[in-house]
């Protein structure tokens, strides 16, 4: 478990047992899922980007 304290006990109980990861490296991921993680990412800002451009073109 990781360093972090609990903000509360209710919080501790919920977070052993619904078991959220605390620490994690992404960097250790699948390459395959990396890039898919990164390509979605991209997508995502790529459409927002386009969605504010189109807007201001009307």
């Amino acid at each position: 478990m990781s360093d972090k304290k609990p903000i509360n006990d209710a919080m501790e109980h919920m977070s052993k047992i619904e078991g959220i990861p605390t620490d994690v490296n992404l960097k250790k991921l699948p390459k395959p899922l990396r890039y898919f993680g990164y390509f979605m990412i991209g997508f995502f800002t790529l459409s927002i980007l386009f969605i504010m451009i189109a807007n201001l073109l009307k």
